[in-house]
């Protein structure tokens, strides 16, 4: 089984933070590789069970159906229903802790799914740079606006 993982520290309070990132339709305002998103059958998107259906930017359409949201524990899980990757068995979750020292967030973005043999570690680096690393750097300097 295959993980990836990014992790950063967000200049901004945990509440401030999470109200962007527990939208599970909100990508698009925060996300750079998302075009655009929608949950299906007009279900919320703080309903447990909701599929996002979205495009990314080069095209790409995605599903996704939310397994979890906290806000005591300011965390989401989700899986794949329609990847954009050639992986399986995915689950993704996000994470968010207080950092006292000066008010910020410490948000981790994590998933863990199974590659086929050929692929053994590639989209490991993908989905930890390009998608989790990415859209924290992006909300970093949405939230700094």
């Amino acid at each position: 089984m295959a993980k990836a993982y990014a992790s950063a520290v967000i200049d901004a309070p945990i509440e401030t933070v999470w109200k962007i990132v527990r939208d599970f339709n909100g990508l698009p305002a925060w996300h750079p590789a998302i075009a655009s998103s929608e949950i299906e059958e007009g279900r919320s998107s703080a309903e447990v069970g909701c599929v996002r259906s979205f495009y990314l930017k080069d095209g790409a359409h995605v599903r996704e159906q939310l397994l979890a949201l906290s806000d005591g524990e300011h965390s989401l899980s989700y899986s794949f229903v329609k990847p954009a990757f050639p992986v399986s068995n995915y689950i993704a979750g996000i994470r968010l802790l207080p950092v006292t020292d000066g008010n910020r967030t410490f948000a981790e973005w994590t998933a863990v799914f199974d590659e086929a043999p050929e692929d053994a570690g590639k989209y490991v680096e993908i989905i930890s740079t390009h998608v989790f690393a990415a859209g924290w750097s992006a909300l970093r300097t949405k939230l700094a606006e």
